[in-house]
């Protein structure tokens, strides 16, 4: 199996290349699809571990892609996160980042391990993007659907501190468990997250309780009062009007540094 590989499926829209720095995650989300797409027992694969030859495979594929041209942005991790607990360890994170770069590619983070990632800012830069998941405001309802998650505020300040250091930002608003929560995740971030990927929740008997129609178009609603680019998964699209059109923004990559952006409404008329 390839350490960089082509994503497929709903994975695909939020990145053309992705790496898997680990083997699970020790987060222990309720909702993470990852254990059956892995194909491997919920406890097993809360039990994380290091990937067998990775730095050795990684370094071939990397240099043989480098060698035709073929790169380009890398995400860190789908399968995995790469600042789960075993990273401040282990730190296979942040020597796959200088591999990577060192062959021409650039990558994306995506993390619940909030402040853990600031750790490795000194390596990422315009070309690269840092993106977190935010799911909740409340922090109780963190713990009970992501136990070992870093907490809601902590996600935030490491997203605020690797935009202040000009590391290209952006949200991943999936899974969306309780609405209200969701739009008063936008509300706090906006003013530092280049980019929104709005979905669903997937996989989970808790999606049939939520209004979909009410929240995919509130959220858009919201958004565009933001003035910041979003992306709506294809899980949500068919909850907007036929006449819905994404908002023009390159979704896979902002290298080069972020978008231009308008300037955004007061948080008062948010």
């Amino acid at each position: 199996m390839a350490i960089i590989y082509e994503p497929r499926g709903q994975a695909r829209e939020y990145a053309p290349l992705a790496c898997n720095v680990y083997r699970g995650c020790d987060h222990g989300c309720v909702y993470c699809y990852a254990p059956s797409a892995t194909q491997r027992q919920r406890e097993q694969f809360h039990a994380s571990c290091l990937r067998p030859n990775f730095f050795p495979q990684l370094i071939r594929e990397a240099k043989k892609r480098a060698a035709t041209g073929d790169t380009g942005q890398v995400l860190l991790s789908f399968t995995c996160d790469p600042y789960q607990h075993l990273d401040v360890e282990e730190q296979v994170t942040r020597r796959t980042i200088e591999i990577l770069h060192q062959y021409g590619f650039t990558v994306q983070i995506l993390t619940k391990g909030g402040t853990r990632a600031l750790r490795d800012i000194d390596l990422l830069g315009p070309g690269d993007a840092f993106a977190s998941t935010l799911t909740f405001v409340d922090e109780a309802r963190s713990r009970e659907w992501e136990p070992d998650a870093a907490l809601p505020a902590d996600r935030i300040e490491a997203i605020r501190a690797m935009h202040d250091a000009g590391v290209p930002t952006w949200v991943s608003l999936e899974p969306v468990i309780f609405p209200d929560e969701t739009l008063a995740l936008i509300r706090q971030t906006f003013k530092f997250v280049d980019l929104y990927k709005v979905g669903k929740l997937n996989y989970h008997p808790h999606a049939a309780s939520v209004d979909w129609y009410r929240f995919a178009n509130d959220a858009v609603s919201l958004l565009k009062k933001t003035q910041v680019p979003f992306y709506v998964k294809d899980s949500l699209l068919p909850y907007l009007p036929a006449d819905f059109e994404q908002q023009g923004m390159d979704h896979y990559q902002l290298a080069g540094g972020a978008p231009p952006k308008q300037q955004p409404l007061q948080p008062s008329l948010l």
